[in-house]
């Protein structure tokens, strides 16, 4: 089986990160840099699915 490659999209302007990940990929509460919009975000991935960590408010 050939790995499948794919950019990582951030989840708030919906650009290319400068990640990629594989179908073979995980990730548990990644924090994802965004260059484009200079945003952070806790992220998922499983099965080239991203879900997004919503963080609870202090």
């Amino acid at each position: 089986m050939i790995p499948r490659l794919e950019w990582i999209i951030c989840p708030i302007c919906s650009n290319k990160t400068r990640l990629k990940m594989r179908n073979d990929t995980i990730l548990k509460n990644f924090p994802l840099y965004c260059p484009k919009c200079k945003k952070e975000s806790l992220i998922e991935v499983k099965n080239m699915k991203i879900k997004i960590i919503k963080e609870p408010d202090a």
